[in-house]
């Protein structure tokens, strides 16, 4: 069974409904990746740190967090979260310097020969 709101990694169209499950350094950050537009660099980090907090490598479609969809399966991961708004801070400040890295290094680009 899929559900209409299962995709393969977290959707940036999620964001927003997680602002107000936690303190206001987590609304911040939430507001601050949702004004930053789809592909910017705070937009991917925010993705990356939920697509390892969610687990989302390991979700098939025709799993339970699947069958849910990823709005049920993010939110349900920040409730579950035991740590504090900063070590969120600190996951998505982590994520950050990822896509950074991969932005900058090219890691990951394909180059073709014409």
């Amino acid at each position: 069974m899929y559900h209409s709101d299962a995709e393969i990694l977290f959707p940036s169209r999620v964001t927003p409904s997680l602002r107000d499950l936690r303190g206001k350094a987590w609304r911040e950050l939430v507001d601050r990746a949702s004004r930053a537009g789809e592909g910017s660099l705070e937009d991917l980090a925010f993705s990356l740190m939920m697509i390892r907090l969610d687990g989302c490598l390991t979700c098939r479609a025709d799993s339970y967090r699947a069958m849910r969809g990823c709005t049920t399966c993010a939110r349900q991961a920040i409730n579950r979260f035991k740590g504090t708004d900063e070590q969120l801070l600190e996951r998505y400040e982590l994520a950050r310097r990822d896509v950074e890295y991969f932005q900058v290094s090219g890691v990951g680009s394909v180059t073709r020969d014409t």
